[in-house]
């Protein structure tokens, strides 16, 4: 049962309790060394027994995410922590300015990642988070690896959130604080993150109390490796910005449970086989499942726990609920393997909660233009069916590509769609056919194609396409908040 709403502005025991516990730790913190790769550790000494602040009074763990709830915790689940960064989708432009074009290249840390120059003599909280950001890229792979040792030295009993391969987990949530926090003078945009991954990590288990556990390691890891900048003043800096994390993702999970579950169950009703690697699978979810065509999920293989993957609605919804995802496996992929050879109707999958905002706006009559490489030919069959649906006649040109034809696996489909509706056009495109008119790539086939600065762009498929594709599409005049798709980071999370 969901307690009263907290009063605005009142922040929750958790997040106090952040707050005093990242203020009021050890000053003596134990050694620890985190090698990259493995979660294993040497600590200089050990200590037993409850951690206390220098006030001498024992830091305990909230035990509800808000004043006056009655909630022990939020739904559990199992999973792991945060993932990759802003994923909104209603334009090519990046949180920190950075477009998909320039994202994910060269750095460290997530597309998204700090990017903004720091004035020099700026003593500002946000100048403070940026500098500490920039003193520790080069080494991320420590910082994060004795981040990891530290959570799970102090709170052991947080491993099992965790998969128990931490290759792609491992830099997701160490990733994610550090992205937020240095997005912290941006409100809308912090608020809209944090808000999503509040309430797409009640599937992991995710309860108020384990906030400060992860605010202790995030200091820890920053008090090791951070450079001249670290001082009180940019600690105070990073407490705060964290205790303002905690309170926006605690408030927003609140809020979701009192209205949806954690996580849906999802019985495998139907499985085909398109190619040697491709598979389209449908589920049967056990409760209403609502979504817009567009959007994405995470799945669960009962094979692989804690293992979540993200997968595009192959269709927009449907009268009798079911739910499709075109899957290709991928070399040691896990949940993609999973799915492509070893699911069968019968098998039950869990699905996480539908996000993503690479939506149509019916509202308005501009024609679309759609891109789609491989299995990323998922949502935008997705926009087709829910352009059709409307009811409104608006040109909507689709790009399908693939390596060679053999790959085009939906094209069918696609072709069908196009025998039906007058007003949608549809482009098969290869990159290894020097025959075909439209070989060279999606990127090449739209610059032939052109001109496309009217339209409402929706691109899906592998990274590199999306950045080519989005570089192909400014050059030609296309404007950025005219480009939507998922974060360049995200799909590439997404391929195992």
């Amino acid at each position: 049962m969901v307690g009263p709403v907290r009063p605005p502005g009142r922040k929750s025991s958790a997040v106090r309790d952040v707050r005093d516990r990242l203020r009021g730790r050890d000053a003596d913190r134990k050694e620890c060394r985190g090698r990259a790769g493995t979660e294993r550790t040497r600590t200089s000494r050990a200590k037993s027994g409850p951690r206390h602040s220098r006030r001498g009074r024992p830091m305990e763990f909230p035990t509800h995410p808000s004043v006056g709830d009655d909630r022990s915790g939020i739904e559990a689940g199992n999973g792991g922590w945060f993932g990759a960064g802003p994923r909104e989708a209603t334009e090519v432009r990046h949180p920190t300015g950075a477009t998909a074009g320039e994202a994910g290249r060269g750095s460290a840390f997530p597309v998204n990642g700090p990017t903004e120059r720091t004035v020099p003599g700026d003593t500002s909280d946000a100048a403070l988070l940026r500098r500490t950001m920039a003193e520790i890229e080069p080494v991320a792979d420590e910082v994060t690896s004795y981040f990891y040792a530290l959570l799970f030295l102090r709170h052991p009993g947080l491993r099992s959130l965790f998969p128990v391969a931490m290759d792609t987990q491992r830099d997701r949530l160490f990733k994610a604080l550090l992205t937020a926090a240095t997005h912290a003078d941006d409100t809308a945009t912090l608020t809209a993150y944090l808000a999503r991954l509040g309430r797409g990590h009640r599937k992991y288990g995710t309860s108020p109390e384990h906030y400060p556990a992860v605010g202790e390691a995030l200091i820890g890891a920053l008090t090791r490796y951070a450079g001249p900048s670290w001082g009180p003043r940019a600690e105070a800096a990073w407490v705060a910005a964290y205790t303002r994390i905690s309170q926006i993702m605690i408030d927003a999970a609140t809020e979701d449970a009192s209205r949806s579950p954690a996580w849906w169950q999802a019985e495998v009703v139907g499985h085909e086989a398109r190619t040697r690697s491709v598979a389209v699978v449908t589920v049967r979810p056990d409760q209403p499942y609502p979504f817009r065509a567009g959007q994405y999920t995470a799945l669960e293989t009962p094979w692989w726990p804690r293992v979540w993957r993200h997968y595009s609605f192959a269709s927009a919804p449907r009268s009798d609920g079911l739910l499709s995802f075109h899957v290709k496996a991928v070399p040691a992929g896990w949940v993609s393997n999973a799915l492509v050879h070893r699911a069968r109707p019968g098998d039950v999958i869990r699905l996480g909660p539908p996000t993503g905002s690479m939506t149509v706006d019916h509202t308005t009559d501009s024609g679309l233009l759609c891109l789609g490489g491989g299995t990323g030919i998922a949502p935008i069959k997705a926009l087709v069916e829910d352009v059709a649906r409307s009811g409104r006649r608006r040109t909507v040109d689709v790009f399908y590509g693939a390596r060679r034809n053999g790959d085009l696996y939906d094209i069918d489909t696609m072709l069908m769609l196009q025998r039906s509706h007058p007003w949608l056009s549809v482009r098969p495109v290869v990159d290894e056919e020097p025959a075909d008119p439209l070989s060279g790539g999606i990127p090449q086939a739209v610059r032939e194609s052109g001109p496309w600065h009217t339209r409402d762009a929706y691109l899906s498929g592998p990274p590199g396409m999306i950045r080519r594709s989005v570089d192909s599409l400014r050059g030609m005049g296309v404007p950025a908040h005219r480009i939507r798709h998922d974060s360049i980071e995200e799909l590439i999370g997404a391929t195992t």
